[in-house]
């Protein structure tokens, strides 16, 4: 589409090459307009900043917050477009916005600072689409608004071919690993250790050998023996307190203090072994506990079954427990 309006369009694959593409459109006098999408953050912001000067339009596609810091401009992240914004308006001054119209983004990130555009309905300051530079920088927040896909959507193909149409040169940059620089490589531990360390570490494996040899003898054999662990009930109840604690379970640590109390109360009133291990055993403890306490039975039915959501209502919630079982206890 841009070829048949008079713009030459060439893709390149490394940062050297770009910029040799976009001073060659400079030399010709038709201008250059250079997209990047660099997803994954290969460009340094040195280089990034170049792009920004020896270009005459620089288009950016979903950039990150450090491509953003890098190129220096005003652009900032400000979130992500709404589920719900199906179409956005321009709702703007800049001249391709508003021409294009509305556009159709299937998502995408806002941005703020510069001059910004398509912002989703409520938002103030935030846009789809920013400028600054005095419209030499162009931050375009999906993909979606330039792929084939949706190209036909709306207003899409008009915004995309005025602003990547607007110079007669335009160089499409995909960064890949080889833009990282030329970074030399972390030296070996070889490199690093001093010229002598290759006469002395022989000598050392050597005094090393003969180190564990000589304590070897000293020592004798290993004798592997059994010894018996025993772990009190308190130190083991303790310990998976502190793990439900420092988990913040606190459903688990309710249906563990419901459990030990159904239990105690069950034998506390003679109700049955059995019932104080069943998930019915709550209402007949209940019933057990009201006719010897001479109280409701729906009452402590909903103190044994209570579900605390929080952490002060668990421990709330304990000392009504400890608080029944002392009254069983003690009648």
């Amino acid at each position: 589409m841009l070829g048949a309006q008079g713009v030459t369009v060439a893709q390149t694959a490394s940062f050297e090459e770009t910029m040799a593409a976009a001073r060659a459109a400079g030399s010709s006098g038709s201008g250059s307009t250079v997209l990047v999408y660099d997803q994954r953050g290969f460009l340094a912001p040195e280089r990034l900043r170049r792009l920004l000067a020896e270009t005459d339009r620089l288009v950016v596609v979903s950039p990150r917050l450090a491509t953003l810091t890098g190129l220096g401009s005003t652009i900032r992240q400000a979130g992500v477009v709404p589920g719900s914004e199906q179409t956005l308006q321009p709702g703007c001054a800049v001249a391709d916005a508003q021409a294009a119209g509305d556009i159709s983004p299937d998502g995408g990130f806002l941005y703020t600072g510069g001059t910004v555009c398509y912002g989703p309905a409520g938002s103030s300051g935030r846009g789809l689409y920013a400028t600054a530079e005095k419209g030499k920088l162009v931050v375009i927040g999906s993909t979606a608004v330039i792929s084939n896909q949706f190209l036909a959507a709306n207003g899409n193909a008009a915004l995309t071919l005025r602003t990547l149409g607007s110079q007669g040169h335009l160089v499409w940059y995909l960064p890949g690993p080889g833009d990282l620089g030329g970074n030399p490589a972390p030296k070996t531990l070889a490199e690093l250790a001093p010229a002598w360390s290759a006469f002395v570490a022989p000598w050392l494996i050597v005094v090393a050998l003969f180190a564990v040899l000589w304590r070897g003898r000293r020592l004798g054999p290993l004798v592997f023996e059994p010894l018996p662990v025993v772990v009190k009930s308190a130190e083991t109840a303790e310990g998976r307190a502190r793990l439900y604690h420092e988990a913040h379970d606190v459903a688990r640590a309710a249906d563990t203090l419901r459990a030990g109390t159904i239990v105690r109360l069950a034998s506390a009133l003679r109700v049955g072994t059995a019932a104080g291990f069943s998930d019915v055993a709550g209402p007949e403890v209940a019933a057990a506990a009201a006719r010897h306490l001479d109280r409701n039975a729906a009452e402590i039915q909903q103190i044994l079954q209570h579900r605390p959501a929080t952490e002060a209502q668990l421990v709330r919630w304990a000392q009504d427990l400890v608080r029944l079982e002392k009254e069983v206890k003690a009648r």
